[in-house]
């Protein structure tokens, strides 16, 4: 996935405590490190994970006479960019991430970012400016923070665990947001609709058809080798067809659950036997839950109940296809929920509510279910891609009239599940109810933590989390076990998280206490 760190002051010891922190990172991107010292002008880190042009040419910072940059990201339109400037730009490589500086050079670094169909997060130095800029896509997929030094230095990471011994305050860096070396300014902000569109039914289906497909089109671009996270469930089922129909070659596709009852991985043998796929069962054991949790929770930097759940599983088959495989690249199935809706938005009271849902959710998903894709993923040396986080997708997602996208006919996301029927998958599949990934690879995981956390917290433990921990105060002995664990790994540092992943309790059967769909009345047979 790759990882950077930049510093931008003049103080020697702070750059020596990036190297030495920046090594926190290592996991990120195994295959190289570069460090650059610039003296008085900062200091700039990258371990990269090669997956785009994989020799040394590629390697980051990447630079061109005055300018240094680094980032983290995959350019889904960088052929057709390269075209446009091959004549006029000496390109040094054919890595991806090369063509964002003669678009800077040309467009600034505004004009850049709203020029890229890319997930990505970087930095680059001017030095005839003496300016040092960043920039994050728009929904974003790829992570970075910024903080400051005591003399107002501004610092940029790709985690927070960088920054975390030398910045007082950190912050995630802003999806849709550049730096310009002064302020943040937002160049798109995806989950804002100016106007709805008015296509009929037909034209929907066939255009969500034809937007995620050429969404997975694009993410199958790679010159290092591709898997596939495959639960069974309707989103990552439909990427792994859509990619099947695109190889001549058996897609390798991966599920995970637990040991002792396993929901979602007999669903996904089906679709990789209809599918003709190269598939691998990923089953783990309740003491590797307890083992790896402390881990986990230092890995993706939050204390979240169903982030840090949905981990579990996503980090063991991540850790399995690294150890056993070649793959490099993973495509997963995140980001669906958030536009078409979970199964507690079957109880929008309105429209308007689905829409102003929607919009928070995908807002907010760089906390939640992206960062979980992407800790997870990249923790073991590995890249995520995310079709349904294409930009001209979700762009005409968001747009459809939120009245089209209401469940009232008892099946949730019917848009999608409509947009490909046919012989794509199996009729059973594509009507599946939905099952979290927390719950769907396997109750019992979630009954074990929380069992574990019992025997850890008495009730007066409990009680005293308010005092202890007055933002986003726990309120389960499972999430008092999260935080204190997070907080071991990074005291102070809670607010990186706005707040616990919940439904919205405003709306009728969703005030609820557990973030599980599990205790919705509209669970029905999904997690069967």
């Amino acid at each position: 996935m790759c990882g950077f760190a930049v510093y931008t002051g003049d103080d020697q010891m702070l750059r020596l405590q990036m190297a030495h922190d920046f090594r926190s990172l290592q996991y990120r991107g195994p295959d190289n490190t570069i460090m650059k010292d610039l003296g008085n002008n900062g200091w700039i880190g990258f371990h990269r994970l090669k997956i785009m042009d994989l020799s040394d040419n590629g390697n980051q910072p990447l630079e061109y006479k005055h300018l240094s940059l680094v980032c983290n990201g995959e350019v889904y339109n960088f052929r057709q960019i390269r075209k446009d400037y091959e004549k006029t730009f000496d390109f040094q490589s054919s890595s991806d991430c090369e063509v964002m500086i003669p678009l800077y050079l040309e467009k600034g670094i505004i004009g850049m970012a709203q020029a890229l169909d890319a997930e990505f997060a970087c930095v680059l130095y001017d030095e005839k400016k003496s300016k040092y800029m960043a920039a994050r896509d728009p929904i974003g997929i790829r992570p970075m923070f910024y903080g400051y030094t005591a003399d107002k230095d501004i610092l940029f990471a790709s985690e927070m665990k960088a920054l975390h011994n030398i910045c007082d305050e950190i912050r995630p860096f802003p999806p849709g947001y550049v730096y310009d070396g002064d302020k943040f300014v937002c160049y798109h902000d995806i989950a804002k609709v100016d106007k709805f569109v008015d296509d009929e039914q037909e034209t929907i289906f066939k255009k969500i058809n034809e937007l995620l497909t050429k969404g997975v089109e694009k993410r199958m671009d790679s010159d290092a080798p591709l898997g596939f996270l495959l639960s069974g469930g309707l989103d990552s089922s439909l990427v792994c067809a859509i990619a099947a129909k695109m190889t001549d070659k058996p897609i390798r596709t991966f599920a995970v659950g637990i040991q002792d009852g396993p929901i979602d991985t007999k669903y996904a043998v089906q679709v990789a036997d209809y599918l003709g796929a190269d598939h691998t069962e990923v089953l783990f054991t309740r003491q590797e839950i307890f083992d790896t949790l402390s881990n986990l929770i230092y890995k993706t930097e939050t204390w979240d109940i169903t982030t840090i759940r949905a981990s579990m599983g996503m980090n063991l088959v991540s850790k399995y296809i690294h150890e056993n495989t070649d793959i490099k690249v993973l495509m997963t199935g995140e980001i669906s929920d958030e536009i078409f809706g979970y199964k507690y938005t079957d109880f929008a009271p309105s429209p308007e509510a689905f829409q102003k849902e929607a919009e928070k959710r995908l807002t907010e998903i760089y906390m939640y279910d992206v960062l979980r894709a992407d800790r997870c993923i990249s923790a073991n040396g590995l890249e995520a891609r995310v079709p349904f986080g294409d930009l001209d997708f979700v762009k005409y997602v968001m747009s459809i009239n939120p009245e089209k996208k209401m469940n009232y006919t008892g099946i949730g996301k019917y848009l999608l599940r409509k947009a490909f029927e046919g012989d794509l998958l199996p009729h059973d599949i594509l009507y599946r109810e939905k099952a979290a990934f927390s719950d769907a690879v396997g109750h019992s995981s979630v009954d074990y933590l929380k069992g574990y956390a019992e025997e850890l917290y008495s009730d007066e433990d409990l009680a005293k989390a308010k005092e202890k921990y007055p933002f986003a105060t726990p309120f389960s002995k499972e999430s008092l076990m999260y935080r204190d664990i997070f907080e071991s790994h990074f005291p102070g540092r809670a607010d990186m998280v706005k707040d616990f992943w919940m439904p919205n309790k405003e709306w009728e059967n969703c005030d609820v206490d557990d973030p599980s769909a599990r205790v919705l009345p509209n669970y029905g047979k999904s997690g069967e």
